[in-house]
């Protein structure tokens, strides 16, 4: 069995498309995955399952579609990939300094040249991205609410999901957990 780690797009934030963890948590489980269990309220999932990432995808959107109503992009990746993803981050977590931070963006689908092109219009001296497969590795120097980098990654549409440095390695440990 395969440990995955989903990522839902745009759940709990702002307000808006809520779902309650423990809601979520019940109905994967009902799906027939196992071991499923939530970190914090932004739409973070682990479990294991059989199933390949393609197919499990698509089942967990139109689960998500069919019991709350809600359109929501799912990522997934496995606890090798996400374990393969911390390494190969081209920022140096433990070198930041007050206000700066990382965030990491996955992708379901490689975006498209002109997409590309729209982040890049916002790095700057202060921001810096790094394009890595699937994922986009983020520096903001700054905050996030001020960065038209972080501005033009809603350019991405919903084959894009943002998840702080922090979040991702807390994941990664949670996977661990369930690997042990």
């Amino acid at each position: 069995m395969a440990i995955y780690i989903g990522l839902l797009r745009g759940i709990n934030v702002g307000g808006k498309n809520k779902i309650k963890m423990a809601d979520l948590k019940s109905s994967l489980e009902t799906m027939g995955l196992s071991r499923v269990q939530t970190y914090i309220q932004s739409g973070n999932v682990l479990f294991e399952s059989e199933e390949e990432a393609e197919t499990l995808t698509k089942r967990i959107e139109l689960e998500i579609k069919t019991v709350f109503g809600i359109a929501a992009a799912v990522v997934l990746r496995t606890a090798p990939e996400l374990e393969r993803i911390i390494a190969s981050c081209p920022f140096d977590a433990n070198a930041l300094s007050e206000g700066e931070s990382i965030q990491l963006t996955l992708l379901t689908e490689t975006p498209a040249q002109e997409k590309i092109a729209l982040l890049s219009e916002g790095k700057s001296d202060i921001d810096e991205f790094r394009i890595a497969g699937l994922e986009i590795y983020l520096l903001f120097r700054q905050s996030v609410l001020d960065s038209k980098l972080a501005a033009n990654l809603q350019k991405l549409g919903s084959i894009a999901t943002t998840r702080n440095w922090n979040t991702i390695v807390k994941l990664d440990s949670l996977a661990k957990a369930m690997e042990a």
